[in-house]
């Protein structure tokens, strides 16, 4: 009996060897091959419709009421603000600073608010400027489950995942105590499934279609990931969904290249990959040495489960499955895209959509404003919901550092140069001469200085800027893309220029690209955001 207990236990460790093998799901499996096989920008759409963890992203300042809807935003109230000017200081983190001008120098003002000598790129111009109003929203009488709600509903639209130990934990508390309401909520404005269990909550959105200017970023160096990123994203997804609970670091790797040895990629693509699943906590802490053999993953499978929004099973490629995740009927697309984008260009729509929204172009936006506690602003080409608060977006303009800077005062200063004059003839968006761009962002070199990493290479600050502003819809790419991009100027960007001057004069800087110009109200007008 005893020789057979010891036999027993010298076959005991059989089990365990049997399980090193971990078997991949075959629709994550799929998803990391199409990831693979894609394109930067059609791979992001596709984590965008099989992941749906994107944040929501609104414009934050209101302007003040216009007195007609009707006005389209190149001429109507602007969100336009002031701020006193910062002189230019010795800085290695960024952020743009007005440079220091003679005490002497003339009292003439450029571009709408800067005073001191005429600049070498820009031209005088008057000194009077429309002040920002904000419009404070005083809810100190709702009552408080009502409020609740909302802070409830508004965390889940900027957080799809909330777990009860994450960095949004406070908030966890009341989606539970909330969860039917919302469910129901959002279900029947937007078509989003609410699961909540008893430590997480998420909200399975729907993608956004093609071109929807999302993408993954790296949760600590918020490096955009690579297509190569997103397949080891969803390979590694593939076989964490029933892997223990407790998973050696190797033998996950060697179950990643055994399942798909076509996928190797880089190291940084797939620290980019595992960082992502560490910030969703699907994953626990990671090893400081990537070499490190013997570390031990702590591995939540339900949260693995929870990420991917729906399976790829019925999808016939990447296209089909970003095309199948975004498709609704008319009321419940365009409600999402309210809820989720900067703003909604009827021009933009298919025209089921389009006729959806100009039926209720009341009562749709305000259905949704009241649930997230968001302001509409309708002019002539669309509708767009505010959050003055700037919490419901991922995106901040104006906002703090170089590029953000920068990108407000490209914005504005483009918006002055082509904004078309009213009564002109204008489909919607207006192109950007190449040159202006170059020109304008030469000026704002020039008057604010650029930071250390800027300075060796100004292509990157256009770069930089132009994603920006394309990510917040204020500009678009041609509908024919060339190399590089043609950009077109988007009517929402107008709100934050000043109100226009009706008599356009000709630029006169050197970068500035001469042609119709369109100056703000004479004004003092600050440019810089500490």
């Amino acid at each position: 009996m005893v020789a057979a207990s010891g036999a027993d236990d010298a076959q005991a460790p059989a089990p365990a060897a049997v399980d090193v093998t971990l078997s991949p799901d075959p629709g994550l499996l799929r998803l990391a091959h199409w990831f693979a096989a894609a394109t930067p920008g059609t791979a992001d759409d596709l984590c965008t419709a099989s992941f749906g963890l994107y944040p929501a992203r609104h414009l934050g300042a209101t302007a003040e009421p216009a007195a007609d809807p009707g006005v389209s935003w190149w001429h109507g109230p602007t969100a336009h603000s002031a701020t006193p000017l910062r002189p230019r200081e010795d800085r290695t983190d960024g952020g743009l600073r007005r440079a220091r001008r003679d005490d002497a120098a003339l009292p003439v003002v450029r571009s709408g608010a800067k005073p001191g000598r005429p600049g070498r790129h820009r031209r005088p111009e008057p000194t009077r400027v429309t002040p920002l109003t904000v419009v404070a929203q005083d809810r100190s009488g709702e009552e408080l489950p009502a409020a609740e709600r909302r802070i409830a509903a508004r965390l889940l639209l900027a957080h799809p995942l909330v777990t009860a130990s994450g960095p949004h934990a406070d908030g966890f508390p009341l989606i539970r105590r909330h969860r039917d309401w919302l469910a129901e909520r959002f279900d029947t404005l937007l078509g989003y499934r609410l699961v909540v269990g008893p430590w997480h909550a998420r909200l399975c959105k729907a993608g956004l279609g093609p071109d929807a200017s999302r993408r993954l970023e790296h949760p600590v160096t918020g490096a955009p990931f690579t297509p190569a990123g997103y397949a080891q994203l969803a390979l590694a997804l593939a076989l964490l969904v029933d892997a223990p609970e407790e998973l050696d670091y190797r033998r996950l790797l060697d179950a990643m290249t055994a399942a798909a040895p076509e996928l190797a990629a880089e190291p940084a693509d797939l620290g980019m990959a595992l960082a992502a699943l560490a910030g969703w906590q699907v994953l626990g802490e990671l090893p400081t040495d990537p070499a490190d053999d013997s570390f031990v993953l702590t591995v939540d499978r339900e949260l693995a489960r929870a990420v991917p929004a729906g399976p790829p099973a019925l999808a016939d490629d990447a296209a089909d499955l970003i095309r199948r995740a975004a498709h609704a009927e008319p009321a419940t697309a365009v409600r999402r895209l309210l809820a989720e984008t900067p703003a909604v260009l009827a021009a933009d729509l298919p025209e089921d959509h389009r006729a959806w929204l100009q039926e209720h172009r009341l009562s749709g936006p305000a259905a949704l404003a009241e649930f997230l506690g968001l302001e509409a602003e309708l002019r002539a080409e669309g509708v767009a919901l505010l959050d003055p608060a700037a919490e419901l977006t991922d995106l901040a303009l104006p906002g703090a550092g170089t590029v953000a800077q920068a990108a407000l005062l490209l914005v504005e200063r483009l918006v002055e140069e082509v904004r078309p004059l009213p009564g002109e003839a204008v489909a919607g968006d207006v192109p950007i001469p190449d040159a202006l761009i170059d020109g304008v962002l030469g000026d704002i070199a020039d008057e604010y200085g650029l930071p250390a990493r800027y300075l060796a290479d100004r292509t990157a600050l256009r770069r930089d800027a132009l994603d920006l502003l394309h990510r917040l819809a204020l500009i678009a790419p041609t509908p024919h893309p060339t190399r590089p991009p043609a950009w077109r100027l988007r009517p929402p960007a107008a709100r934050y220029a000043p109100a226009p001057d009706l008599h356009p004069s000709p630029g006169t800087g050197r970068h500035s690209r001469p042609g119709p110009l369109i100056p703000p109200p004479a004004g003092a007008r600050a440019e810089q955001w500490a």
